[in-house]
């Protein structure tokens, strides 16, 4: 396996909280990597290139907020965003990477995940979704699905936006005292929170597990919103190019 990009250590915690001083500081580089991504995006397009993005992290990590400021000024006509959830009825009866096959990139197109098939291995083994048998062998699927992807020339970029116990604590009680964003909080939330440890056990196995050479994990601190979004959307433009 390939070592795990991971800048989730105490020191890099600490760095990304200061990364930025203001916010029109982080509004300026946030333009500067939105720029650069929309040329990257022109250039998938003019070369017919194949490009998905997972973002995995536990609830308010900040997934949906970087997805909003990915697409803010790409072309829609050749990017897809995936909010992926529940399986429906049919898709439960069908082997769990089916539903993706269909959602995956057409030549010249950018594909956004968020959360994946990793949902095997994540909330379908912590809630017992699936049996123990069924989510170890997923490790050795997914890398196979993965190197078949890659080897069909498609680039599958990994984001974990790694936030810790206490500012999800902080993030659950804005949310819960803004209306515009109460109705996000559910009673899964809260009970996935009383999982934390468990969940964070899955976490680290499946970076261990599912970071290869031709897909490697990218272990980004979220804890600072404005450091996670510019860093993710600049690695995005450097490994693409």
């Amino acid at each position: 396996m390939a070592k795990i990009k991971c800048q989730s250590s105490t020191t890099a915690q600490k760095r990304a909280t200061q990364f930025f001083t203001d916010k029109a500081e982080y509004e300026s580089e946030l333009l500067k990597v939105q720029t650069v991504l929309l040329k990257v995006q022109q250039d998938i397009f003019r070369k017919k290139r194949k490009l998905i993005v997972i973002l995995e992290g536990c609830d308010t990590a900040g997934k949906g907020g970087l997805v909003r400021r990915m697409s803010q000024y790409l072309d829609p006509r050749t990017l897809h965003v995936y909010g992926i959830g529940k399986p429906t009825s049919d898709e439960l009866a069908q082997h769990y990477l089916q539903r993706f096959f269909a959602r995956l990139p057409n030549a010249g197109e950018i594909c956004v995940f968020d959360r994946s098939w990793y949902g095997r291995v994540l909330v379908e083994r912590v809630e017992g979704l699936a049996q123990e048998k069924q989510w170890k062998r997923a490790y050795t699927e997914i890398n196979n699905f993965e190197k078949m992807l890659s080897d069909d020339g498609v680039l599958v970029l990994k984001y974990l936006l790694d936030l810790s116990y206490q500012v999800q604590g902080v993030r659950f009680k804005e949310r819960e005292q803004d209306p515009l964003k109460s109705w996000k909080m559910t009673d899964e939330d809260y009970r996935n929170r009383k999982k934390w440890d468990i969940y964070q056990k899955a976490f680290k196995e499946m970076t261990k597990r599912t970071s290869t050479s031709f897909s490697p994990w990218t272990v980004v601190p979220a804890d600072s919103k404005w450091f996670c979004r510019t860093y993710i959307l600049n690695d995005i433009s450097k490994r693409i190019s």
